[in-house]
């Protein structure tokens, strides 16, 4: 059984490779908290060149909206992938997946809501 860093960890390492597949482009900075059902994956440093210059170029709103509604659309077509790892990593079905973007400071969260909590063991800390 995994300990709860564990499986954090593994759901960080398998998602960064799946947005590096899927996506093109990696973060460079990503954490995953497990609260009881739910996944909370943060991800820092994720917009491509391409999508940097499409909000820097476009009216502010439009721009923004633009990259939203995409990012939200590819997230929704990925959706099986996406909870095939979480359900892989943490044997829970997910329930539901919440998915935003910051255009601003290129900042994601992904946010998994499973049907129960992981079961994990304890970690003694010194």
């Amino acid at each position: 059984m995994k300990s709860q860093g564990e499986i954090e960890a593994a759901i960080s390492q398998r998602i960064s490779r799946f947005e590096q597949e899927y996506m093109g482009r990696g973060p460079t900075d990503i954490h995953t908290h497990l609260i009881g059902d739910l996944v909370v994956v943060r991800l820092r440093g994720v917009l491509t060149a391409a999508e940097q210059q499409l909000v820097g170029t476009l009216p502010a709103e439009k721009g923004r909206d633009l990259l939203k509604q995409v990012r939200s659309q590819l997230i929704e077509t990925a959706r099986a992938t996406l909870e095939a790892i979480v359900l892989e990593v943490t044997g829970s079905q997910v329930r539901s997946l919440h998915h935003d973007i910051s255009t601003v400071i290129g900042e994601e969260v992904v946010i998994f809501s499973l049907v129960a909590p992981p079961a994990f063991r304890d970690v003694k800390r010194k």
